[in-house]
């Protein structure tokens, strides 16, 4: 009994002891995980710290970097500021030079108007001239009695139209008038029709001897077309526009033309005067292809208003 008593209390000892070892080495665990976890909070801590002081940093140097563009920025704006001020004193500039400009553009108008008046007014003076032509009705009529009235009325109405870019137009000036240039002895015909100028060159290649016809339109036309193309040369220079076709008003003096070359240098004298009318805005409805001198009045006239641009 004593044994089993003694062995009782031993073995309540031994559970006591090993409680208490238990507890210690709970203990002892539970420092050691606080120890690891002071440790991991100490190492978070420290890559904060870093963190931070590396955030801390580059603030510090976003700042500087802020401050310096701000400072840029001022720089900016006072360059802004100076260079809006320059362009307002060069556009008072511009806009001063553009009057000047379109003043000296006035008057060179006015210069350039002046001399052409004048030019036309004493060296080519240009006029119409009444022809006394009597209408082929008329003659017609007289030679043929028979002839109906609606007959003299066709005729009369085909001397007046003009065939131009493949059909028939009117033409109130066909063969009325006639328009002299440097006096009423040099005469060109107001419709365009220069066939007198051929007709006499290849009638007098099968005339022999010489030519005693002083008045022969041929004569005439070539003269008064050489004046015209001296013309519209001269003004080509005063107005400052380039002619599309070249042209020297000796094409149309000289020895004979043939048929061709005088239709060809006709065409570029037309086309000369109506890129000059074009230029200085004549009324397009007053022009014709073929009318070479009344193209020119018009262009010429006062009541050009463009005249000189």
């Amino acid at each position: 009994m004593h044994l089993k008593t003694k062995q009782r209390e031993f073995q309540k000892h031994v559970l006591k002891a090993m409680e208490g070892k238990e507890i210690t080495d709970q203990l002892r665990w539970k420092i050691m995980s606080c120890k690891m976890r002071i440790e991991q909070l100490k190492q978070t801590i420290c890559k904060e710290n870093d963190e931070m002081t590396r955030h801390t940093e580059g603030l510090l140097r976003i700042k500087e970097e802020n401050q310096k563009h701000y400072r840029r920025a001022q720089r900016h704006q006072e360059k802004k500021e100076k260079i809006q001020k320059h362009n307002r004193k060069l556009g008072d500039l511009v806009e001063k030079k553009s009057y000047e400009l379109k003043t000296q553009y006035e008057h060179l108008a006015n210069l350039r108007r002046a001399h052409i008046l004048e030019l036309t007014s004493v060296i080519f003076p240009m006029e119409e001239v009444k022809t006394s032509m009597r209408d082929p009705a008329d003659v017609s009529s007289e030679s043929d009695n028979a002839m109906t009235s609606s007959t003299v009325s066709k005729l009369a109405e085909a001397r007046r139209t003009t065939y131009l870019s493949g059909r028939w137009v009117c033409d109130d000036h066909n063969g009325d008038t006639s328009i002299s240039i440097t006096g009423p002895w040099i005469i060109l015909p107001n419709n365009g029709d220069y066939s007198a100028y051929y007709s006499w060159v290849e009638e007098k290649k099968t005339t022999q001897g010489p030519d005693m016809e002083h008045n022969n339109p041929a004569h005439t036309i070539s003269a008064a077309l050489c004046y015209a193309t001296q013309l519209v040369n001269t003004l080509s220079l005063i107005l400052d526009v380039n002619l599309p076709k070249k042209l020297c008003n000796s094409e149309f003096c000289g020895e004979n033309l043939s048929r061709h070359r005088f239709t060809r240098a006709v065409k570029k004298l037309n086309a000369n005067i109506l890129h000059l009318c074009f230029s200085q805005h004549v009324n397009l409805d007053l022009l014709h292809p073929l009318h070479t001198l009344r193209n020119l009045m018009y262009l010429v006239s006062p009541d050009t208003e463009n005249l000189g641009r």
